[in-house]
């Protein structure tokens, strides 16, 4: 016999959780297969959260050996203890994911720990991690299986001396050396920790710049500031071999357009060029879902498949694949399958890179807006000019707003500077109800305040900003 649910969310990741979640809250009989055994996807256990956890306690340790003494605190003897770091890390993890368990009780959401296949449209079977199986029947299928790390071809992650940001979380010791091959998010972020703590840190990047979807400015600014904090870059280069030895790793390299090769030695080897989507035994195939030629799933605008009753969203789909866009496109078909409105503004997603300083982006940047041919002005204004940024001893960036030249509309905020993931939070809910730069520029800001900084970018990209 199977049970009868109105959704089935394959995958219990930021998306597939809230997904369920928030269709359960709503009335709907909601259950999530998860094979990890906790939920949370990559997000919470791999990815997000257990980075954060070690930026953050690699800054304290970086503040306390070189930037305490200028704010009259002296300390000596400064000893990093790895092993309590990652404890730490662990712990954060385990909170967090324990914590949806609790909401999937408190919202009585049924979760069934194993591998979720789609025999068909509106039966998923699952294999259940404890053994056995069970046959699940369902008005709604929804696939929430998020993404994978992406391999280079010849390059064999052993998770050991050549690591995926994994691995990279959970190193037993510091590396003397770390060789990072992709110069985006998750390998300045994961470098960064490394660098923090004792490493010799190269990037590696196939492009002539960092962080591709940002925009120009920001990100020449930003790798100025992580090449100060000694971070090496080697840009416009492709990895073609990878030999480890006893000592570590060679990496054969040679310039992106072929020729002038050059070696790289390493201790540890991370492998950071992306994410593609995870969309393996899912019965995808057998039940007529159609992908597209680079793997994601093919959904319309209500995120629905080709085959009805089955939908999908998240990483497995495509676009910006971050944890809160899953989670907005999870509260959309949750909505969506209870008879209400659900929509997702991918014109308001914000990003974020936990470097430090931070740097934080919504809408559109330059490049995009002249590719585009729209006519645009620009406001900038520099932490080294806001208050607040000097008495933190934190006054590295600047805010950039783009309004659109005729009718002043923001088209897009970029920001590099300090706690610039929070800050950029003012911008996104500004996107969203479609203010102007005036609006930005008009609303009263806390002083001392890092926003006062956004507020006088508003005002510069009409030409009237206060304090430069």
């Amino acid at each position: 016999m199977s049970q009868e649910f109105d959704l089935v969310v394959i995958g219990g990741g930021p998306g597939g959780y809230v997904a369920a979640i928030r269709a359960a809250q709503l009335g709907l009989k909601a259950a999530c297969v998860e094979k990890r055994g906790t939920l949370g996807g990559t997000c919470l256990n791999v990815g997000c959260i257990p980075s954060k956890a070690l930026l953050t306690s690699s800054h304290h340790f970086e503040a306390a050996g070189h930037e305490f003494a200028r704010h009259g605190v002296k300390l000596g003897g400064i000893e990093l203890d790895l092993p309590a770091m990652m404890s730490h890390k662990d712990k954060v993890v385990a909170d967090n994911t324990k914590g949806i368990e609790f909401l999937f009780k408190k919202n009585k959401v049924t979760y069934f720990v194993g591998s979720g296949h789609i025999a068909a449209p509106g039966q998923v079977d699952v294999s259940l991690n404890a053994g056995g199986d069970e046959k699940l029947s369902a008005k709604a299928i929804l696939i929430a299986t998020g993404s994978d790390v992406m391999r280079l071809p010849g390059i064999e992650i052993d998770e050991k001396k050549i690591v995926s940001s994994t691995g990279a979380l959970a190193l037993s010791k510091v590396p003397k050396s770390m060789a990072v091959i992709g110069a985006g998010v998750i390998g300045l972020e994961l470098g960064s920790v490394w660098r923090r703590l004792g490493a010799d840190v190269t990037v590696i990047e196939y492009l002539d710049r960092i962080l591709p979807p940002f925009d120009g400015e920001v990100a020449k600014h930003a790798q100025r500031i992580l090449a100060k904090q000694g971070m090496n870059f080697k840009l416009s280069r492709k990895v073609v071999a990878a030999k480890s030895g006893k000592s570590g790793v060679t990496l054969s390299t040679e310039a992106a357009a072929g020729g002038s090769p050059e070696d790289v030695q390493a201790e540890c080897v991370l492998v950071a060029v992306g994410r593609k989507p995870y969309a393996d035994a899912l019965g995808l195939e057998s039940a007529g879902v159609e992908l597209t030629p680079k793997g994601f799933v093919k959904v319309d605008g209500h995120f629905q498949t080709n085959v009805p009753g089955i939908y999908a969203i998240g990483d497995v789909i495509g676009g910006a694949m971050l944890a809160h866009k899953a989670e907005d496109e999870g509260m959309a078909v949750a909505e969506l399958l209870a008879g209400k409105p659900g929509h997702v503004n991918y014109d308001a997603i914000p990003s974020v890179v936990y470097t430090w300083p931070e740097i934080a982006c919504v809408g559109r940047n330059e490049e995009e807006l002249k590719a585009a041919g729209v006519a645009y002005k620009a406001g900038k204004f520099p932490f080294t000019a806001n208050g607040r940024a000097r008495a933190m001893g934190e006054s590295e960036g600047f805010v950039k707003v783009l309004a659109d030249a005729r009718t002043d509309r923001v088209l897009g905020v970029h920001i590099i500077g300090p706690n610039a993931g929070d800050l950029i939070a003012e911008a996104v809910l500004a996107m969203e109800f479609s203010a102007s730069a005036e609006d930005i520029a008009r609303t009263c800001h806390a002083h001392p305040a890092l926003g006062e900084a956004l507020k006088e970018a508003a005002l510069a990209a009409d030409g009237r900003a206060i304090h430069i």
